[in-house]
C-alpha cells in the first residue's frame, strides 16, 4: 500500500490520485489567464465547466505540462552536449484520448488557450485525429461505415507519419482536413502545423498500442498523454443530451450530414440517440478506448455532473 496526496492509501498501482481539492493546492500562486467570455467559446455542448474548475484543474495541469516541456528541453540539451551535437529541440507532443461525449475536445482546446500563455510555449498547435479517418466513400466501400471512429477506420499510416514529421522537427506539416457538418473529409482542404512549440493530438485511439505485427505506435510519439475518464453511464447520459442539443440546433441545417434527424420529436431523438450509443460508441468504448486509460501519464476523472472529481497521475 502506498501513501497518496491528502493522507489516503491505495493498492499497488502505477498511479498516485489525487483529489481535486488537494490537485488545486499544488499551483496555488498561478494566476487565472482566461476570461468567462473566452470560456464560452472554448465549452462543448451539455458541459458545465466554469472559471472555478478552470482555476482547480486546468491551470495546475497547464503548469505541470509546462514543467514537463521545460524537463524534457532541459534533457534534449544535455544529450545533444553528451552526443557532441547542436540539434534543435523538437514540439513536445501531447495525446489526450477518451470516450465520445465525455469531453476531451473541450479540454484539448482548453490546455492549448492555457499553454500558449505560459512565456516558454507560445505556439501551441491543436489536431483531432479526425482528419485522418478514411472518407465516408472509402469507409461504404469497406463495408465499415457504422464503424467509424472504431481504428480500422482511421488511416493510421498518415496520422503516423503526419505526428513523426512534426516530432522530428520538420518545418512544415499538411493534414487533411474533417467537417463536422459534412461528417466527412473535405477534398483539397487542409490542415498546415508549422513547427510549434508544443502539438495537441486528441482522438478517440490515440493512446492504443502498436498492433500484433509491431511496428511503432502513434503513443510512441507522446511525451505526455491525457485520458479524459467517466463512468460509462455517464457518458450515455451526456452523449444523449449532446444529441439533443444537435438535433435542435446543428442538425436543422440542410447542409449538415444528420439533417434527416431534424425533425424528430424529443422522445423519437432519445431514442434514436440511445440507438447509435449502445451499436457504436459503447462498444467502441468498451473494446478499443478504455483499455487504453493505464497507457496514459495522467487520468481526469469525472464525475456525474461532467466535472472533474480527481486526477491520477502516473508514479515517476
Amino acid at each position: 500500500m502506498s501513501e497518496t496526496a491528502g493522507g489516503r492509501t491505495a493498492s499497488a498501482s502505477p498511479f498516485v490520485e489525487i483529489a481535486r481539492d488537494d490537485w488545486a493546492a499544488l499551483a496555488p500562486g498561478t494566476a487565472h489567464p482566461l476570461a468567462e467570455t473566452e470560456l464560452v467559446q472554448l465549452r462543448g455542448l451539455g458541459e458545465t465547466l466554469d472559471l472555478q474548475e478552470v482555476q482547480d484543474v486546468y491551470v495546475p495541469l497547464s503548469r505541470l505540462l509546462n514543467l514537463y516541456v521545460g524537463g524534457t528541453r532541459d534533457l534534449h540539451r544535455s544529450t545533444s552536449a553528451f552526443l557532441g551535437e547542436r540539434a534543435r529541440s523538437t514540439p513536445f507532443v501531447i495525446g489526450v484520448a477518451g470516450s465520445v461525449a465525455v469531453g476531451k475536445s473541450t479540454i484539448a482546446r482548453l490546455l492549448r488557450e492555457l499553454l500558449a500563455r505560459w512565456e516558454d510555449t507560445p505556439r501551441v498547435e491543436l489536431v483531432t485525429t479526425d482528419g485522418f479517418l478514411h472518407p465516408n466513400a472509402e469507409l461504404e466501400r469497406r463495408g465499415i461505415m457504422q464503424r467509424k471512429g472504431f481504428p480500422e477506420s482511421y488511416d493510421r499510416r498518415s496520422l503516423l507519419r503526419f505526428v513523426s514529421r512534426i516530432k522530428s522537427g520538420a518545418e512544415e506539416v499538411r493534414a487533411p482536413f474533417y467537417s463536422h457538418l459534412s461528417y466527412d473529409i473535405v477534398p483539397d482542404a487542409e490542415v498546415v502545423v508549422r513547427r510549434p512549440d508544443v502539438l495537441i493530438v486528441e482522438g478517440l485511439n490515440v493512446l492504443q498500442a502498436a498492433g500484433p505485427s509491431g511496428g511503432m505506435a502513434l503513443s510512441d510519439l507522446f511525451d505526455f498523454s491525457i485520458y479524459v475518464d467517466a463512468r460509462t453511464s455517464d457518458i450515455a447520459h451526456w452523449y444523449e443530451e449532446r444529441f439533443l442539443s444537435l438535433q435542435r440546433g446543428a442538425f436543422a441545417n440542410p447542409a449538415s450530414y444528420f439533417h434527416r434527424y431534424a425533425g424528430l420529436d424529443e422522445q423519437e431523438a432519445r431514442d434514436r440517440a440511445r440507438s447509435i450509443w449502445h451499436s457504436i460508441n459503447e462498444p467502441n468504448l468498451i473494446e478499443n478506448i478504455l483499455p487504453t486509460r493505464s497507457r496514459a501519464k495522467l487520468v481526469l476523472r469525472k464525475g456525474h455532473g461532467h466535472n472533474v472529481d480527481s486526477v491520477l497521475l502516473r508514479k515517476l
